[in-house]
């Protein structure tokens, strides 16, 4: 079987092959530099870049492979959360590639597609805890397999990303926040008291970084010196203020998600390992507390990558083939499912039944 994946959800462009759990080839086109100069993602802009730029890396994504597009057998598409104008372009791109091949669609959700990227580098043993950390999202799941998720917390409000992208907006740092946040803490002691470790003092296993924000907004107001007069085009090395505040707030996110993942794990029963994924979790201390963790609890610590953490087409198609051998599939009225509403679980089931080298019988 072979399937072709489709990323859109955001401001990366992405498209994957991959084949029996392995990845054939991927395309992206990162917007990153255009969506710096605004300090954020602009929706706007950011679905007509996904417009102008997804046919052209299908064709090359296909030329680098040498795979015809008659030999695609299964189009998955990341059908939300995201911005919806930036989740159409992908989803009327997988429908029209769905049409004309006469292959089978499925619409993944993208948050769940963030979790099983690590399968394209090795099996995942289920069940186990899944904690998705992103900028948009932060989310706990119990993973029972490839098609079943068990939301066990989640964002109220502000995710661990936001919370890293606006500490670092606030000091004049370019877009992707978190990224320079992680560097520029490197090397620096944090002070574990500075910050508060949000939505920690009850019993639940939701997170809220709101309250994070704001501290670290009055933390900056009364310490302008912080703040650099202009945002610099290259890195730029952090004093010994700039680093302890980036390595403050750095340690107070990955705290708080210890937290809350210790609690989790304490609560759940039988799992086999604690898989770690989205943009965040290529931060360097949230990846070693979680690999600590895990151990302290006799546990598999399963992070992607940090090519595989950040929005891409190869999770994408991996969760797609996954789910289509399992015989899930959507039709054409499969619609898109904007950030801060539920991905419905409303696939049509059918048996895909493949001959012993996995290609459809």
């Amino acid at each position: 079987m072979i399937c072709l994946g489709v990323e859109t959800s955001c401001d990366e462009t992405a498209l994957a092959l991959v084949s029996g759990g392995r990845l054939l080839g991927e395309r992206i086109a990162s917007q990153e530099d255009l969506h710096a100069l605004f300090g954020g993602v602009v929706p706007e802009l950011a679905s007509r870049e996904h417009l102008r730029k997804a046919s052209a890396l299908y064709e090359a994504l296909l030329q680098d492979t040498g795979i015809p597009s008659q030999a695609v057998d299964v189009v998955a598409v990341a059908r939300g959360p995201g911005l919806l104008g930036s989740l159409l372009v992908g989803l009327n791109l997988a429908k029209g590639l769905a049409m004309g091949f006469g292959a089978a669609l499925v619409g993944v959700n993208h948050l769940h597609a963030h979790l099983m990227a690590a399968g394209l580098e090795r099996e995942i043993p289920f069940p186990a805890l899944g904690l998705l950390i992103s900028g948009g999202h932060t989310h706990l799941y119990r993973m029972e397999s490839p098609a079943s998720f068990e939301l066990l917390g989640r964002t109220l409000d502000d995710a661990a990303g936001e919370a890293l992208d606006k500490a670092a907006k606030l000091v004049n740092r370019p877009y992707p926040g978190g990224k320079c946040i992680d560097v520029l803490g490197k090397g620096h002691a944090p002070d574990t008291g500075l910050f508060p470790k949000p939505y920690t003092a009850n019993k639940n296993l939701d997170f809220s970084f709101s309250g994070l924000k704001t501290s670290v907004a009055k933390y900056v107001s009364a310490r302008p010196g912080l703040r650099l007069p202009v945002m610099p085009q290259g890195e730029v090395a952090a004093g010994p203020d700039l680093g302890l505040f980036c390595a403050s707030i750095n340690f107070a996110v990955a705290e708080t998600l210890r937290i809350k993942t210790q609690r989790a794990l304490e609560a759940q029963s039988g799992l086999r390992a604690l898989v770690v994924a989205g943009g965040v979790a290529a931060n360097s201390m949230v990846r070693a507390k979680m690999a600590r963790l895990a151990a302290s609890f006799g546990l598999e610590c399963i992070i992607p990558r940090p090519v595989l953490c950040t929005d891409n087409g190869a999770m994408v198609a991996y969760l797609g083939e996954r789910l289509a051998l399992g015989g899930y599939s959507h039709g054409l009225d499969l619609e898109a499912v904007p950030r801060g509403q539920v991905v419905p679980h409303d696939y049509i089931r059918t048996a895909f039944r493949t001959d012993e080298c996995g290609h459809p019988a």
